[in-house]
C-alpha cells in the first residue's frame, strides 16, 4: 500500500474509533442523562403511549388514563377526587411533566422501569402492549375524606401517622386543585395550569401545605418542651410542681415579660397543669433554663432541621433555630424562628404515642408490576428515639390531661383514650395577622394506638377572636382519629 493510500486508512479508522467512543459516551454515559432531559419529547411519547399504571388506595384506583387526540401522545391521566388526593399523587401532564408520587414512580407507572424486566419481555413475546404497574399507598381512604372535608374551604392542611408503622394515612391540603383539569395539552388544559400559579392565585392551590408549608408551631410545641425537661432531668414528676414565677420576665431583656393567655394557673404550674391550660411562662422557661443546644438536639430528635425526610416525596425542613437566650425561650413555646410542617407535628404526637419511639414517615407500601408482583415493600424503619418509654408515658399522661379537662376537649371521642394539645400561633408583624390554629393529637385502643394527627388551619372567616386550635383544629383532627378507628373495626 502506498503511502497516500496509507493515510487515508489510517484517518477513515480514526473516525470509526471516534464514531465507536462517541456512540457508547452517549449511550453508556450520557444516557441516563438523555433520558431524564425535560427537552427530549420520546420520553413523554413513551410516557403516554399506553394507559399509566395507577395509584392504589385501599384497594381501589384514584387514578386512571384515557384516550386522546393530542398528536403523538395516545393517552392522558385522569384522576377520580382529584381535589382530595392531589396532595398525595401529584399530578402528571402532557405538557407540564409529572411531580410528587407521579413523578418520583414514574418509570413503574409507565412500564420503563428496570424492574419490570421480567414484565415487559413476557409483553415482548407476547405480542400484548406494555403495560405500567401501580403504586400502592398506606393512605386511608375514609381518613383522608374526613381530613380533607374538615378543612373545607379553609386554608390549612393535616397530616396522620400510624405511630406504630410510620405509614401515612391522611395528607390533605386546602386549597387543592384537580390535576385532570392540566393533564393535556390543549389550550384549555394550558390556561387551567396558569390560572393556578402563585401570580394568578395568591392562595397557593398546588402548595403542598401537609408538607411543603412550615408554620410557627404555637403551643403544640410545648409537647417537645415538656418531653426536652424530662429527658433532661430539669423535672421528673408532671405532678410536682416547677419553679416558674409569675410574671416571668425573658432573660437577656430589659423587662419584657412573656405573657400567658388570659388569667390562668401558670405560677410554679406543674406539667400537667401547665400543658392543660397552655401556660406560656413554664415552658418558657424550661426552654431557657435547658438552655438553646440541649432544647435543639430533643427537637431534632423528633426530627427537626432534618432536611432529608422522604415520603418518598420530600418534606420541607422544620426548623428549631439557633438562638440567643430570649428567642430560645420563645421558640421554646413555639413562637420565634421555629417552624415546622403539619407532617413535622404528627411526628411529634406519633413518637409520643408509640412509647417515645418515632418511625420513618411513609406513603408508598409497595410497588406492584402488572403481573401484581411485587417489586418492591416498604419495610417500616425505626427513625429515632426523642423519650424513654418511661418519660412517654408521663407525656401522655398530660396530653390526655389536655384532651379530657384542659384546651382540648372538642377532640374527645366516647370509649376512646385521645392525648391532644392544641396551638395558637402568632403571625405577622406584632401578631397583625389572624394567628394560626393547630392541634396535634393521638387515640389509642386497647388494640394499640393507630393515629396520630396534626391539623393547621391558617385561614378561615372566623373571627380572630375565636380562633383556637381547641376550636377549629381539633374537631378536625377528632373526624379524622374516628375514620381510622372505625376502618380498624
Amino acid at each position: 500500500m502506498n503511502k497516500p493510500l496509507r493515510r487515508v486508512a489510517i484517518f477513515c479508522g480514526l473516525l470509526v474509533l471516534a464514531l465507536l467512543i462517541r456512540v457508547n459516551w452517549v449511550q453508556f454515559v450520557q444516557g441516563d442523562e438523555l433520558k431524564n432531559d425535560p427537552h427530549n419529547r420520546r420520553v413523554a411519547i413513551e410516557r403516554y403511549s399506553t394507559p399509566r399504571g395507577n395509584i392504589i388506595v385501599d384497594g381501589k384506583a384514584i387514578t386512571g388514563s384515557t384516550t386522546t387526540d393530542s398528536g403523538d401522545f395516545k393517552y392522558k391521566r385522569t384522576y377520580k377526587n382529584g381535589k382530595m388526593w392531589a396532595p398525595v399523587t401529584g399530578y402528571a401532564s402532557q405538557a407540564f411533566d409529572a411531580n410528587q408520587l407521579e413523578k418520583l414512580n414514574d418509570g413503574i407507572l409507565s412500564g420503563t422501569d428496570d424492574r419490570l424486566f421480567f414484565s415487559r419481555t413476557v409483553d415482548m413475546f407476547t405480542g400484548s402492549k406494555q403495560k405500567g404497574g401501580n403504586v400502592v399507598t398506606t393512605l386511608d381512604a375514609k381518613a383522608q375524606k374526613a381530613a380533607f372535608d374538615g378543612l373545607g374551604n379553609q386554608k390549612g392542611a393535616v397530616a396522620a401517622i400510624n405511630p406504630e408503622t410510620g405509614a401515612i394515612l391522611a395528607l390533605a391540603s386546602t386549597p387543592s386543585y384537580d390535576p385532570s383539569t392540566f393533564a393535556g395539552m390543549s389550550n384549555k388544559d394550558a390556561e387551567a395550569y396558569l390560572a393556578l400559579q402563585k401570580k394568578k392565585n395568591p392562595d397557593e392551590p398546588m402548595l403542598n401545605r401537609a408538607l411543603r408549608q412550615t408554620y410557627p408551631p404555637g403551643s403544640t410545641f410545648k409537647v417537645v418542651t415538656a418531653s426536652a425537661a424530662l429527658e433532661n432531668g430539669l423535672y421528673d414528676d408532671v405532678d410536682s410542681h416547677t419553679r416558674s414565677p409569675l410574671p416571668y420576665t425573658l432573660p437577656d431583656t430589659s423587662g419584657i415579660e412573656l405573657k400567658n393567655e388570659g388569667n390562668i394557673p401558670c405560677k410554679n404550674a406543674t406539667l400537667r397543669e401547665a400543658l392543660r391550660v397552655s401556660c406560656n411562662t413554664v415552658f418558657g422557661k424550661i426552654s431557657a433554663d435547658l438552655g438553646n443546644k440541649k432544647m435543639m438536639d430533643e427537637a431534632e430528635k423528633f426530627g427537626f432541621n432534618n432536611p432529608g425526610i422522604n415520603t418518598p416525596v420530600r418534606a420541607s425542613e422544620s426548623i428549631f433555630p439557633k438562638d440567643n437566650r430570649p428567642q430560645n425561650a420563645m421558640a421554646g413555646i413555639g413562637q420565634a424562628s421555629n417552624r415546622a410542617t403539619p407532617l413535622q407535628m404528627a411526628m411529634v404526637a406519633s413518637a409520643v404515642a408509640n412509647g417515645g419511639k418515632l418511625m420513618k414517615p411513609y406513603m408508598v407500601d409497595s410497588l406492584v408490576a402488572p403481573n401484581l408482583n411485587v417489586v418492591q415493600q416498604h419495610t417500616p424503619q425505626e427513625m429515632s428515639q426523642p423519650l424513654s418509654p418511661e418519660n412517654a408515658q408521663k407525656v401522655q399522661s398530660i396530653m390526655e390531661t389536655v384532651v379530657k379537662s384542659g384546651t382540648g376537649t372538642a377532640a374527645q371521642l366516647p370509649g376512646v383514650t385521645v392525648g391532644g394539645k392544641t396551638g395558637t400561633a402568632q403571625h405577622g408583624e406584632n401578631n397583625k395577622d389572624n394567628p394560626y390554629a393547630w392541634f396535634i393529637s393521638y387515640a389509642k385502643t386497647n388494640k394499640g394506638t393507630p393515629v396520630a394527627v396534626a391539623v393547621v388551619i391558617e385561614g378561615s372567616d372566623t373571627l380572630r377572636d375565636d380562633i383556637a386550635g381547641g376550636r377549629l383544629a381539633a374537631p378536625v383532627a377528632k373526624d379524622v382519629m374516628r375514620a381510622v378507628l372505625e376502618g380498624e373495626k
